[in-house]
């Protein structure tokens, strides 16, 4: 039997019994929809290869339902309103629903719902297509569920609730990432009694596998679908476990640009906050988690980049990153390296805070907090739902520029706090190669363009099968050549600090609104390093550039680069970012500041903030060595004056 004949006669199996891929009774009638759907895009994608997908259907459907389950909860409603619009719109030209169609009516409805002037019906067929294609080029969709760390045991302080979990603490430490275990750790060593609260799991550092499907769904905060609300929309993902976001970035490590540090001092009136301040903080955090360049050579799309750039007499550097090469990068030795271990707060701070009595729980999100007459009140769910209650005498919130705004205006606290929104707004573009340039284990880029720093930086991303094909998903016509080009492809971004945005929380619901304005420069300016990333690459003997915009042209050679607009339209652009900050920005300025110039909540007794929220501005690098430094200059002076 032909792979599309079982491929369909299992579609039909699923619609007629109403049964999941594993084997159990749907309740939800979407789920018929999305399987209809799943498979539709699936037998798209399959066309032309010359294997289908190695990777069950009926796996990559329950990984989509899966991942709409762990989606922001305000989107989930709209989705499933939207998805059974589509399957009921197909009632109009094809006289039934799009479950019910055939193969060929089913793709015809897809395409034109995907080719649609109107945004939700493209962005449903996009959500769904992203899903799926993570889905099928990933290798281990089918592997079991990563092992859990167990969590300590928790020391009981004072009183305690009956289960071993202490009910008073000195000190709270609200969130787990650079700047709550930077935090967490310095105040426990210090002698200070510290609780240090986690919404996500307690989960090993290796476990599962870097930038894998299995890390979307344990380490990303809602299976990575989020996304900023506005024109356009901008997707960005946030850890949600031990360790927060350093478990799931690349690793790379700048110290804050010197004018992003005068900006901060003169527009946001921050105090004792220079270079020369700034540098003890930055030089032991680097001692802490091992910050050196590779001992061995860069991968060699990341080489490409550096040669294109510094072809064009462009500023391109080799960027440091927090991982350990043990021997080999002692020894000097840069011809043949380690992997190296990622030196993230789960390997470093966190342990050390541990060592030092301080007590972790883990799978426990805070939803208020309550003032007081000495101290505050932590209110506390776990992910049983069973709810309970902490006392502190000091709080640091450190749960991200999204979440520590939400809880913050949650709580009634903190005047400005979410209002001030922003991120690095990044497009990308794969380029393809004459020679090999990519392999499963290439990592990522270690080399990043300078020469318009701080309008524009270039650099490369994550490129294994699945990032690719979510990066090609603009060239449907051309995703065949995956199959046999990938290890020829590569994806590079172009990045900007502009545009502005807001988090609110919503009454009733766990997970805020988050929104976000491009003015038109702005939209501009990742037009023109779209422009300028391309000429580079091309000067570094890329064949073929195919951007990450709705409707481009693949682009073949320079002539062709005027094909790249100058004003990236809002309906084409797809744009993402990983770097989120400045929500609840420091300073004395209190008509704009939500926290003085060392963290502390204004107008609040022992509230403190130690995280990117505390940024007043995008510092247009990578934000964990100024998160790392800051939270320790911070702790310090809390330290030394309490």
């Amino acid at each position: 039997m032909s792979a599309s004949l079982e491929l369909e006669r299992e579609s039909e199996r699923r619609e007629e019994t109403g049964l999941g891929g594993d084997g159990r009774t749907e309740t939800q009638p979407a789920e018929h929809i999305v399987s209809a759907i799943c498979y539709s895009i699936v037998r798209e994608r399959d066309a032309g290869r010359m294997q289908p997908t190695a990777v069950s259907t009926n796996a990559i459907v329950n990984f989509v339902l899966a991942q709409q389950q762990r989606m922001t909860d305000w989107l989930r409603g709209p989705l499933r309103a939207v998805t059974h619009l589509f399957d009921w719109s197909a009632v109009t030209k094809f006289g039934s629903r799009f479950h019910r169609l055939g193969a060929e009516q089913r793709a015809a409805h897809l395409a034109a719902w995907r080719e649609s002037p109107l945004g939700p019906q493209r962005d449903l067929v996009r959500f769904y297509e992203s899903l799926v294609t993570v889905a099928m080029e990933s290798r281990d969709l089918l592997q079991p569920s990563p092992a859990m760390v167990p969590t300590p045991k928790l020391r009981s302080r004072g009183s305690s609730d009956g289960r071993g979990v202490a009910t008073w603490t000195e000190v709270a430490v609200i969130g787990s990432g650079p700047g709550g275990a930077v935090t967490a750790c310095l105040l426990s060593e210090s002698g200070r009694e510290v609780t240090l609260i986690e919404e996500g799991r307690d989960l090993a550092a290796d476990r599962p596998r870097q930038f894998s499907i299995g890390e979307m769904a344990e380490k990303y905060r809602n299976g990575g679908v989020t996304a900023l609300l506005g024109n356009p929309k901008i997707a960005y993902v946030e850890g949600r476990c031990v360790g927060g976001g350093s478990e799931i970035n690349s690793g790379l490590y700048h110290r804050t640009p010197p004018e992003a540090l005068e900006r901060w001092r003169t527009e946001f009136l921050v105090q004792d906050l220079d270079e020369q301040t700034l540098r003890p903080h930055f030089e032991q955090c680097e001692r802490d988690v091992c910050v050196s360049l590779l001992p061995c050579d860069a991968p060699a799309a990341s080489r490409r980049l550096d040669a294109g750039a510094r072809q064009l007499g462009w500023k391109s550097l080799e960027v440091p990153r927090w991982i350990s090469f043990g021997a080999a990068r002692d020894a000097g030795d840069r011809s043949a390296g380690p992997a190296g271990l990622r030196q993230t707060m789960s390997r470093t701070y966190i342990p050390r805070a541990l060592a030092a009595g301080c007590q972790l729980i883990a799978e426990t999100r805070v939803t208020r907090l309550r003032r007081l007459p000495r101290g505050w009140a932590i209110e506390m769910i776990d992910s049983s739902g069973r709810e309970s209650r902490l006392n502190a005498e000091t709080v640091f919130v450190a749960c991200g520029a999204i979440h520590s705004p939400a809880l913050l205006q949650r709580s009634g606290l903190g005047s400005n706090a979410g209002r001030s929104l922003h991120v690095h707004p990044t497009v990308k573009l794969v380029a393809e190669f004459e020679e090999q340039v990519n392999g499963w284990n290439s990592g990522v880029g270690v080399h990043q363009v300078k020469e318009f720093s701080p309008r524009l930086g270039f650099g490369c991303s994550v490129a294994s099968p699945p990032h690719l094909g979510l990066a090609m998903l603009d060239h449907p016509r051309e995703t065949r050549r995956l199959e046999d080009s990938w290890p020829n492809m590569a994806v590079y971004y172009a990045m900007t600090t502009g545009g502005r945005g807001s988090v609110r929380a919503l009454p009733g619901f766990r997970d805020p609104l988050v929104r976000f304005r491009l003015a038109e420069p702005e939209m501009r300016d990742l037009a023109d390093g779209l422009w300028k990333l391309s000429e580079a690459l091309f000067a570094a003997g890329a064949t073929t550039l195919f951007p990450a915009v709705r409707g481009a042209a693949a682009v073949r050679g320079r002539r062709e680069l005027s094909q790249i607009p100058a004003l990236l339209s809002r309906g084409a652009a797809n744009l993402m970012t990983i770097h989120l900050f400045s929500t609840c920005p420091m300073g004395e300025d209190r008509r704009r500041c939500t926290a003085d110039s060392y963290g502390k909540v204004h107008g609040e007794q022992n509230l403190y903030l130690a995280d990117a929220s505390l940024l007043c501005t995008a510092p247009g690098v990578n934000p964990q060595g100024s998160i790392m430094a800051i939270a320790r200059r911070n702790a310090l002076h809390f330290l030394a004056n309490s």
